[in-house]
Order: C-alpha cells, then structure tokens, then sequence
C-alpha cells in the first residue's frame, strides 16, 4: 500500500518525527512531501494521506491553510499528527478539520511534544530540551503501531473505524483564550549588516516570501508572519528582532531528539 505525508517543518523537529513515523510503518510504504519546498502531490497515486505540521500559537500555521487552500478534494483514509514544544492547544484538531473538509476520511492523530523551536519560549527558559520523556515517547509509539494496524485492515479490505481527535481538556480550555498575534509577539526583524554575509539563507527559508535580498536582507511586515525561519536559520546570526536581540536560535532538531527518534 502506498501513501503519503505531508508535513510542514520549520526547524527540523516535525520532519523527523515523521521521518520516524514512516520508518516504523510496515503495511505501507510511505513517501515524504515537503509542503512548502515542493509541489503539490499527486494523490491519485497514494491509497492513504498523512499530514503533520508543529503548533503555530496553538493552531496550524498560515501557510498549511494555504496548501489546503490549493489542494482539490479527495477521498482516501488519513491521519494527522503535530509536534509542540510548550502546548498543542488546538493544532490537532484545527488540522484534522482542514483534512476532513477536503474529504479525507481521518483515521486518527496524535501531538508529539518535542524540543521548543520558538525562540521567545526558549528565551523564556521553557526549551523542554528533555521532550519527549518515556512515557510521551512510548504513547507515540503506540499511536504508530495503531496505524499500522489500521492500515493492514484496509489492506484486507475490512471496515476500519476512526479513532476520535481528542486534544485534551486542558488544551481545550486555553483554546479559548484569544493569543497575541505571531508577528507581534516577534517584534521587526533587524540585520546586523556588519556580520550579514549576504548568503540568501533567509529569503530561501521563508515560507511567505516576505525576504528580498538588495543585497541584504529587507522585510515586507505585510507579509511575514513571524514564523521566525529567517532569525533561526541565519547562519552568521545577523538576524534578531525588535524582542529577542540574543541568540536563542533552534535552527535543527538537538541530538537527544535525535537519538529518541533514530
């Protein structure tokens, strides 16, 4: 059987999680579709979908909705799964809606927490370098093998039923509660052009293309949607912002993440 997951990554971590993801499966063999890198797949090859993104202020990110936006309607079974590093809130169950209303059939999903990638969280001392713990990592490992199990009844040809999307109460609670926007919380980005090599690394990070280089980095703020790619993948770390002027960068997944997932 083959499938394919679509995920959206900003600094590795959610990429991982689904290489992992993908290595574990034995009743389908499963192709990786970077959404913002590549275009959009042909599903008509594929007998079952994935997506995964990491939580965007508690919700899926900008452009996801915008590959939703572009994505004609299908008909196929589905999972979702998202990373967060200090809350999901929302995320899960906001993507399996964009899923469903495409019309997938979504067999279930699951929040991993992984490392923060967030830089003003990890400027708050709140990192979770340790994420996942045992027993995170142990529940998804089940949630994998579950599909697993899914996808060899629809092998079988057999009915399989859907596990319900739940997010938790206390992830429900804060749902509610209306977050600062992105961008605001980012502050302008600002470039040290004394250490700004001039390499493009930025404008090739950003999702949004809110990046031109002439020849240093400028910023439409109409566009940016303080996803903090350009600030964490700056390799001369000339980037910072207006709120974080120190390096609190998380350009890759760390290497405890790593060995947690091999």
């Amino acid at each position: 059987m083959k499938g394919i997951l679509c995920y959206y990554s900003g600094s590795g971590n959610t990429k991982l999680a689904c290489q992992h993801l993908a290595k574990q499966i034995n009743n389908a063999e499963f192709e990786l579709c970077d959404i913002v890198k590549e275009d959009m797949p042909d599903f008509s090859r594929c007998d079952v979908a994935g997506f995964a993104t990491f939580a965007d202020f508690g919700s899926v990110s900008h452009c996801v909705r915008q590959f939703f936006e572009k994505m004609p309607p299908q008909s196929m079974p589905a999972y979702v799964f998202n990373t967060y590093g200090f809350m999901s809130l929302a995320t899960l169950r906001d993507l399996a809606k964009l899923v469903h209303d495409k019309g997938f059939r979504v067999l279930g999903g699951y929040s991993l927490h992984t490392p923060e990638n967030y830089p003003p969280m990890r400027m708050r001392n709140r990192a979770a370098d340790d994420a996942p713990k045992p027993k995170e990592l142990d529940t998804f490992r089940a949630f994998i093998q579950r599909l697993d199990h899914q996808f060899g009844m629809l092998q079988n040809s057999q009915t399989v039923p859907h596990d319900p999307i739940k997010i938790g109460l206390k992830n429900t609670l804060f749902s509610v509660i209306p977050f600062p926007n992105a961008k605001k919380d980012m502050g302008e980005q600002q470039v040290d052009e004394s250490t700004c090599s001039e390499c493009g690394t930025c404008a090739k990070r950003c999702p949004y293309g809110a990046i031109q280089l002439a020849p240093k980095p400028v910023f439409d703020h109409r566009k940016c949607c303080g996803c903090w790619a350009c600030y964490n993948h700056c390799p001369e770390h000339a980037i910072h912002t207006s709120k974080v002027t120190e390096d609190y960068r998380y350009p890759k997944p760390i290497e405890a993440l790593r060995q947690k997932l091999q």
